[in-house]
């Protein structure tokens, strides 16, 4: 936990100056703010690792705060711990409802807020990394609810769809519109994809690959779709298909097989199978052949 930045929130100027004290003595920074207007302020300047959270305060409440916290796609991801009374359990439902990770009752053991705070924080910390890996192995991915609304992704997805806290609630209405339909319904199960553009105009491929984590966790992969019509002109010069002339694509790039299937969001084995088919299509036996091929039509765009 050290070198862990907490934000401490709670209307008790007693309970901050110890909290602050107890976690700083462990080697953490302790951010603190005594309302919940104080808290947003900080949070538009700094992300912390972890949020300790009073339930009950004037003005803005915990569960307010919470809910800021976690509709805000560059805060999503911090971990929530609320503190609340002893004898409040309906405080404890509403903490986990608005997306609390945790909860701890006051007063507060010491010795079990620290294993709390350690636990969720390296936890946070091991998918952020994970993300971090996807992205850097050129998979894209993000969650929705069946609503389309994003419960979490990758750094690069998040900035392929500028899923960022300037979107208004329009264009993220939108957003969730469009991959709301995408969602296959029980009479449609085939996985669907779509082109959908940005609001700055550039275009993302985004693929439905299923279910993760439950009946309401559905997940996508998400590539940059090609600007510069060489898909297009791969499909139409080698008569291959849409999905084909993008596996070649990205074979002229010099990508392996496993690379294509990280891109595209698809097994090895489909890109074997959409390589076979190329092959065939254009006459050509092997992949140096195809890609000479690919990168002659290329070249003349």
């Amino acid at each position: 936990m050290k070198s862990s930045v907490i934000l401490i929130v709670d209307d008790d100027p007693g309970a901050l100056a110890f909290l602050a004290a107890t976690l700083e003595e462990r080697g953490s920074t302790a951010l603190v703010a005594r309302s919940g207007e104080s808290a947003l302020a900080i949070l538009d300047r700094l992300t912390p690792d972890i949020i300790l959270l009073d339930a009950v305060m004037p003005g803005l409440d915990g569960f307010e705060i919470c809910r800021r916290v976690k509709r805000d796609d560059r805060l999503s991801d911090i971990p929530v711990i609320f503190m609340t009374g002893l004898s409040d359990t309906d405080h404890v439902v509403q903490g986990f409802t608005v997306g609390g990770v945790d909860y701890v009752t006051k007063p507060i053991v010491v010795e079990q807020l620290l294993v709390r705070l350690r636990t969720h924080i390296a936890t946070s910390r091991m998918a952020l990394r994970a993300r971090s890996a996807l992205d850097a192995s050129g998979r894209h991915l993000l969650a929705t609810d069946r609503r389309g609304v994003v419960m979490w992704s990758t750094p690069k997805a998040r900035t392929l769809l500028y899923l960022d806290n300037e979107s208004d609630d329009e264009e993220s209405s939108r957003r969730a519109s469009q991959i709301r339909a995408l969602i296959p319904t029980e009479r449609a199960t085939a996985p669907k994809e779509s082109i959908i553009a940005t609001r700055t105009g550039v275009k993302i491929r985004i693929v439905y690959l299923g279910h993760v984590g439950g009946d309401n966790e559905f997940l996508f992969c998400l590539t940059e779709a090609d600007e510069s019509g060489a898909e297009v002109a791969l499909s139409r010069a080698l008569s291959v298909t849409p999905r084909e002339s993008e596996v070649l694509l990205w074979l002229s790039r010099g990508k392996s097989n496993a690379d294509i299937a990280a891109i595209l969001g698809m097994s090895p084995r489909t890109v074997n199978k959409h390589l076979e088919q190329i092959y065939k299509k254009i006459g050509v036996e092997n992949r140096t052949t195809a890609v000479r091929i690919a990168m002659q039509i290329i070249e003349r765009l």
